[in-house]
């Protein structure tokens, strides 16, 4: 990992990150750290909160996990593939597909070029409703 262009230790494997990571791994979806505290804290895994949210920086620095930022709400976190890729999610239930973007791809490539920047990246969640959840709405009253 770099920071600022100069590299940094690998991050030490703590009980409480292989704790965190472990979860993340065996469960589908975002969760907010606070969620995630909550289910490890039901798990008998004494962490504090303040632990939680740096050891899930500190996966998300390493690329280990992905990070959702959802409009309004805090960040959600959750293990992904290795592969570069975004985020359709259901804002009702907040099930989640990860889907690639080629088009979007091109374009941030012809985009950074035009303007002379390069080690672009970016993050991009596209957010609507679920087959499921829009059927149950459709069936309501």
């Amino acid at each position: 990992m770099t920071v600022d262009g100069r590299k940094t230790a690998p991050a030490r494997t703590t009980r409480q990150r292989t704790a965190v990571a472990a979860l993340l791994a065996e469960t589908p979806g975002f969760h907010s750290a606070q969620e995630l505290h909550a289910m490890l804290r039901d798990k008998g895994d004494a962490i504090g909160l303040t632990t939680v949210y740096r050891t899930l920086q500190a996966l998300a620095d390493a690329e280990e996990i992905d990070v959702m930022r959802p409009p309004g709400g805090e960040h959600l976190y959750r293990r992904c593939s290795d592969t570069h890729h975004h985020h359709l999610v259901c804002r009702v239930c907040g099930a989640t597909v990860e889907v690639e973007g080629p088009a979007v791809e091109t374009w941030t490539s012809k985009i950074a070029a035009r303007h002379g920047y390069s080690d672009v990246s970016h993050t991009l969640e596209l957010f609507g409703t679920c087959s499921r959840c829009a059927a149950e709405a459709s069936s309501t009253p």
